[in-house]
């Protein structure tokens, strides 16, 4: 999983009006130089003193935080770290513990930069401009491809004489607002988190209208598969995934398009943010209000709870100023007004404190520690011989009987895709999975090959997720072929229930004869044909 942590040396917060017809003052830069305080990172270690005094903003992401992205007080943009998915932009995937200049975007002024955890990287300039680079596999870079991008490029598809001010990042989708208030969207769409009224996915920024055709925007923020964003008047709309209740509009259904959160009607909102699948809203009076999920404890809320709708927290406390969330270690921080700040959900200070199962998430693949490699689609995934043999009969057997110490220390895995096969092998060190539903098959159609039973439990829950009318035939075909019964049974009771509309899908007309007639013989049983 990742973390990303944004730092900047700027203690200022914009502040916006909430009245319509008037729109927030631009962020002023100050003249002053104020050192951040990154030397809590071990990345930055190795720097000197005077490398360390030239950083006004800072951000710190990755696996295990291992990769960066800062800005001098001159306006240059520097990369380090390990480079996953070409996501530091150098135009290459070799890692550096050496800070890069990326010579194209320096001198650019930066203004608001954002990371996704496929990973992409959205950075938006002083002029108005967007530039992306990354893991693009669901066209989260809004190119109109799926390349992956080793190198920033300008976004210009629907956004020309557009300036944009803000970008935020979920997963992978994206969000850019313009200075005219309008917000653009595009990327992964499986749970609607694009806005359009469509759960199909966007490869270019497409303006999201409905509810916010005639409203002016004023911040954004995404979640790991949800957007919301605030409007002039301190109105709060959210989109998406809503399993949770991230949307905080008092239920657990997605939303295609933007749905204002009544449960702050009268408020004012100034900032919002969201963790991975939780959000906090900051009024104009100060006042904190949180909601979604809250497994770490990370709405403050006292209890483990999740919330569909928001609640205030921190009443007893002076007034709020400013807030954040993180979206890997289920996070939430609030500043006050006299400065004091408070932490609180998945917190940890040192890795002194790790648990067993945190430490050997954190070596997932870490070259530093791996003594062995699997190559799929031409990228490396670094593991360690004895956590494979400890979790899984597959590598146990294989070792047994093929490994010594003469074999080669790489591993070609070509009959399965890098997504699916590196979520395997993440599986075995945390026992979790983040895939997307249509992913999930490929790792479905693993989990049979090599009888790792539970992880077939997990792809088929994840798979439940996703089902919609446009896929739930395939899916159900897809169960059947992997002798998951749980979900066949799920997917056919889903093609019953909704069975004018799945029959009228091209995924119905495709499907091989046998299935299409077994299905119908057994709709037929069920009583699906009776008037």
């Amino acid at each position: 999983m990742e973390r990303s942590c944004s730092v900047k040396s700027r203690d200022s917060i914009t502040h916006q009006a909430c009245s319509r017809g008037h729109t927030p003052p631009p962020l002023q830069r100050r003249s002053r130089r104020t050192m951040v305080d990154v030397t809590k990172w071990p990345l930055f270690s190795l720097m000197e003193g005077e490398e360390l005094s030239s950083i006004r903003q800072a951000c710190v992401f990755g696996t295990s935080a291992n990769e960066v992205i800062y800005i001098t007080h001159n306006d240059d943009v520097y990369v380090f770290g390990l480079n996953c998915s070409n996501c530091l932009g150098t135009g290459d995937s070799q890692s550096t513990i050496l800070p890069k200049k990326l010579d194209f975007l320096s001198g650019r002024k930066v203004v608001s930069l954002s990371y996704g955890s496929g990973p992409h990287i959205l950075l938006a300039t002083e002029e108005g401009e967007l530039f992306a680079w990354g893991h693009n596999g669901y066209s989260q870079l809004g190119n109109g491809t799926t390349n992956q991008g080793v190198a920033p490029v300008l976004v210009s598809a629907s956004l020309l004489n557009k300036r944009v001010t803000e970008v935020a990042c979920g997963s992978h989708h994206s969000l850019a607002l313009t200075n005219t208030g309008e917000v653009y969207a595009w990327g992964y769409n499986n749970c609607g988190q694009v806005g359009s009224g469509s759960t199909a996915n966007q490869p270019t920024p497409r303006r999201v209208s409905n509810c916010l055709q005639n409203k002016v925007v004023v911040s954004i923020t995404c979640g790991q598969t949800s957007s919301l964003a605030v409007v002039e008047n301190g109105e709060v709309y959210g989109w998406g995934y809503n399993g949770n209740g991230q949307l905080g509009l008092g239920n657990n259904g997605n939303q295609l398009t933007p749905c204002r959160l009544v449960g702050l009607q009268g408020l004012c909102v100034l900032q919002i943010v969201s963790g991975y699948a939780h959000s906090l809203a900051l009024t104009d009076e100060g006042l904190l209000y949180a909601w979604g999920t809250n497994t770490y404890g990370q709405l403050g809320t006292g209890n483990k709870s999740n919330q569909l709708s928001p609640v205030q927290i921190m009443a007893e406390k002076e007034r709020i100023v400013e807030i954040a969330a993180c979206h890997s270690t289920h996070t939430s921080a609030a500043k006050t007004q006299s400065g004091q700040v408070y932490m609180w959900g998945q917190c940890r200070e040192h890795d002194d404190f790790l648990t067993v199962s945190q430490s050997l998430k954190k070596e997932f693949d870490s070259p530093e520690t791996a003594d062995l490699k699997f190559s799929v689609d031409g990228k490396y995934i670094h593991v360690h011989k004895a956590v494979l043999k400890i979790r899984c009969e597959h590598f146990r057997s294989m070792f047994q009987s093929h490994w010594n110490e003469d074999m080669k220390e790489v591993i070609e895995i070509d009959q399965f895709t890098y997504p699916v096969y590196r979520s395997f092998l993440e599986f075995l060190y945390t026992d979790n999975i983040d895939l997307p539903p249509e992913d999930a098959i490929g790792l479905l159609d693993l989990a049979t090959s090599y009888c790792e039973n539970r992880l077939k439990r997990l792809c088929q829950h994840i798979i439940k997720r996703g089902i919609t009318i446009e896929n739930a035939f395939s899916l159900l075909a897809a169960a059947v072929r992997y002798d998951a019964e749980d979900l066949e049974e799920f997917c056919f009771k889903f093609c019953v229930n909704h069975l004018t509309e799945v029959t009228q899908t091209a995924a119905f007309w495709q499907i091989e004869g046998n299935l299409l007639k077994e299905f119908i013989s057994r709709a037929s049983r069920c009583g699906a044909f009776k008037n």
